[in-house]
């Protein structure tokens, strides 16, 4: 079996949602648990003694996302606010595939472009076109979809000839060249953006973001995560704010942005006023 017919496969049609041909995805009671070690174990033989001696101590489960629900209708652009640690990257995993929700679910209607981690779910040892077919599968592109466009792929990441020479030897703007041009040039119904992308070199950046830009223009659903509000008053048409893993405001971008950044406005405050009076207290 050669290289790409081991890692091409067939879109998974059990994917496709039975949700009205209006919504582009729907999320419903969304929850996510991740559990964390209480243990400190810095080595392979550690964990090996205390599992004999049966001196693990349990792990701690930690909510991230907590009963979220929206939808997101064809064509919008929809902006996710918070503050850092809140759940919004966690959330575009779960949307994505990436991630497994531990409840609720996710309906999608369309194929999916999450820019995200580019460079994710590249092999090292392989090269960069072996990994354009292991990509591929990943967004459930098949094989004869990739044979269609490998030289479209090629040459839109400007990789010329390092193009067969191991993904070990990239650096990380050819690696996020390369994750762009075959993420974008699947035709996306759904461009999930993790901040605004700024790939590769100043010629390359330049030529990312008009991509994005046509693909918005064209009436591609958006998703959004940026701490720029201008960016997100611009882009978005809605918002929604998400707080401590929990949905706390939903509806037009302006009216979310402009809460959003009253409420940190407020915490900056709050918390200056913590520092001076433990400043006060310490030194008279």
């Amino acid at each position: 079996m050669s290289f790409k017919d081991k890692f091409s496969k067939k879109p998974n049609k059990n994917k496709t949602p039975t949700i009205d041909d209006n919504v582009a995805i729907r999320v419903t009671n969304l929850s996510m648990d991740f559990k964390y070690s209480k243990d400190k174990i810095d080595s392979l033989k550690e964990y090996i003694i205390r599992t004999i001696k049966r001196d693990k101590r349990k792990s701690r489960k930690v909510r991230v996302l907590d009963n979220i629900n929206f939808e997101v209708k064809r064509g919008e652009k929809l902006g996710i606010l918070g503050f850092n640690g809140a759940g919004k990257s966690t959330l575009l995993k779960i949307i994505s595939g990436i991630y497994e929700p531990s409840e609720g679910e996710v309906k999608i209607n369309g194929k999916i472009a999450p820019l995200l981690e580019l460079s994710a779910g590249f092999d090292k040892n392989y090269t960069g076109r072996d990994n354009i077919y292991l990509n591929g599968a990943f967004l459930s592109m098949d094989k004869k979809y990739l044979d269609s466009k490998i030289d479209e792929i090629i040459e839109y990441s400007e990789l010329g000839e390092y193009i067969d020479v191991p993904i070990k030897n990239y650096s990380k703007g050819m690696k996020a060249k390369l994750g762009f041009s075959i993420a974008t040039l699947i035709e996306p119904d759904i461009l999930i953006i993790d901040e605004i992308l700024s790939v590769g070199d100043i010629k390359f950046r330049k030529k990312s973001g008009k991509k994005i830009n046509e693909m918005m223009a064209e009436g591609v659903t958006v998703i959004l995560v940026s701490h720029s509000i201008r960016q997100v008053k611009r882009i978005c048409d809605r918002c929604i704010w998400i707080d401590d893993g929990k949905l706390v405001m939903e509806g037009p971008a302006e009216e979310v942005c402009n809460a959003y950044i009253e409420d940190a406005n407020y915490s900056k405050i709050r918390k200056e006023r913590k520092i001076k009076k433990r400043l006060r207290r310490k030194y008279g």
